[in-house]
């Protein structure tokens, strides 16, 4: 298991990020973190961990069925809760980075029994695997910390085999009509619990954002299917392919 290092000095985003989650009450001990996406039914959260379940679910069993892809690497991993699951396919081998130190620093800790599974503290997309390939990169739940985002999709198909795939799940995509509303609301927000500040750091996609590399929607919450289920999962699933 590959650790963090000892002494980390905090950077600006998170700082803020971590006092954000504080004030929501997405901080989670160690034996939470050890049961995710498992929650239970009176937590605040629960519904958002119920959506965020059945989009690993669908990922996992997307996977188990594409068996020959083995190497995966979680950008934005946080406390590590998705990268041990990935770990639990069979034959898999998952590095989970972050550059958040507070989070990655507790999977490391939450997981650290787990022969397949590392953790590294860094930006992935700086550098840090000029020699290393992988058969499957996840952005869950973090893709939205992520600008310009065709830089992102093109550097992170960079640490893809050839067939490779890019999945990104838990992570809205707003309609261009609705984006300026959608930006509106997210500062409103911040506002009203107390960090401004986390605006500029919190971005705004759109599928024109990546509409130049080979996409398939493989969920899509707007679709005329999910549009009139009473307890649709809201984010999108995309699978971005080498």
């Amino acid at each position: 298991m590959t650790r963090p290092a000892g002494h980390i000095i905090l950077n600006d985003f998170e700082k803020l990020y971590i006092q954000l989650k504080e004030k929501e009450g997405r901080v989670y001990t160690d034996e939470q973190v050890a049961s995710l996406p498992d929650v239970a039914e009176i937590h605040p959260h629960y519904k958002e961990w119920q959506a965020r379940k059945e989009s690993f679910q669908k990922l996992v069993t997307y996977l188990k069925k594409r068996n020959h892809l083995k190497d995966f690497l979680e950008i934005g991993c946080g406390n590590g809760w998705l990268s041990r699951q990935l770990a639990s396919l069979p034959g898999s081998r998952v590095i989970g980075t972050d550059i958040n130190f507070t989070e990655i620093q507790q999977g490391a800790t939450v997981f650290k029994d787990i022969p397949n599974l590392h953790f590294i503290y860094g930006h992935p997309l700086q550098g840090m695997f000029e020699e290393t390939k992988f058969d499957v990169i996840v952005f869950a739940a973090s893709l939205q910390y992520f600008s310009p985002l065709r830089e992102t999709i093109k550097n992170s198909l960079q640490l893809l085999r050839p067939h490779g795939e890019i999945h990104i799940i838990d992570t809205h995509f707003y309609p261009l009509s609705g984006l300026s509303a959608a930006k509106k609301r997210s500062l409103l927000y911040f506002e009203a619990v107390g960090f401004p500040e986390m605006a500029s750091w919190y971005f705004h996609h759109t599928l024109e954002d990546i509409d130049t590399f080979h996409y398939s929607v493989l969920y899509d919450p707007d679709s005329l299917f999910t549009r009139f289920m009473k307890n649709k999962n809201p984010f999108h699933w995309i699978r971005i392919q080498h």
